[in-house]
């Protein structure tokens, strides 16, 4: 199997190191990962790609790049260029250093670059690891994704539904925020939503009186629902979630062409 892996967290993210350990496992030992990843943090980019400027790129390694780009450029800059002789199997991105699950989902460039994966034709699966204060003070906070990533992706590879239409289903995993012994196995999960949680900003003033916004964000660790991503994490399941990039609300189209037409 020929891997290609990527992140958002940028080309010296611990959590692509684990999912480099990850690829190599599931490739086996006479296939092939392949890297090419941001050269700088691309959190929270989602699915952007650079339209209207060039991607600068790097060979640090043998089959190991840096691109000055987001994630879904890192894709591209793999399929069109690193890879173009002999396409991807298999597109992994990761191991996202803490949750997207629920609406972070929306925003992470983790899951821009599988989006980019299944609008492309090949089969993406993205891992995050939640963070919490069962794991954070870990030697290794990624231990859960490390010791059950490789069992998950290939349980996912052999065992999920990978549809041929238009928008074709990626998949979305969360590691749970405790060590890897009390990871209590696997849910399937719908995506939920974080009704107390939204992203907003907060003023600051710089020594020179320039005035600057940071985004904040809100609470992790409130369940978001029964059957749903979050809640799995935070009740110690590894979360997988089918998704697609069809974004219409196809439960109101019966209805609505009743109303408009």
């Amino acid at each position: 199997m020929r891997i290609l892996i990527t992140n958002d967290d940028g080309i010296n993210a611990p959590g692509l190191a684990t999912l480099t350990a990850i690829a190599h496992e599931v490739a086996g030992p006479s296939g092939e990962v392949w890297t090419v990843a941001p050269a700088f943090e691309q959190s929270g980019v989602g699915h952007c790609i650079s339209y209207a400027a060039p991607t600068m790129i790097a060979k640090l390694s043998d089959r190991r790049y840096a691109a000055e780009g987001s994630p879904a450029d890192c894709v591209l800059a793999g399929l069109y260029d690193v890879m173009k002789d002999a396409k991807p199997d298999l597109i992994l991105s990761g191991v996202n250093r803490g949750n997207n699950a629920a609406d972070n989902t929306l925003y992470s460039g983790t899951i821009g670059a599988i989006i980019e994966a299944a609008i492309q034709g090949v089969k993406g699966i993205a891992l995050s690891q939640f963070f919490g204060p069962e794991n954070k003070g870990l030697d290794d906070p990624f231990e859960a994704a490390a010791k059950h990533g490789a069992a998950t992706v290939r349980a996912i590879l052999d065992k999920g539904i990978w549809t041929t239409d238009a928008y074709k289903v990626f998949y979305n995993v969360n590691f749970p925020p405790v060590a890897a012994a009390d990871v209590k196995g696997m849910r399937v999960a719908s995506q939920g939503f974080r009704e107390n949680t939204r992203f907003g900003m907060k003023p600051d003033v710089a020594p020179n009186g320039r005035r600057f916004l940071w985004v904040t964000g809100g609470p992790q660790d409130e369940p978001t629902g029964a059957g749903t991503d979050v809640t799995a994490n935070l009740d110690g399941y590894t979360s997988i979630t089918p998704m697609r990039a069809d974004l219409t609300a196809h439960d109101l189209l019966d209805d609505l062409t009743d109303r408009l037409t």
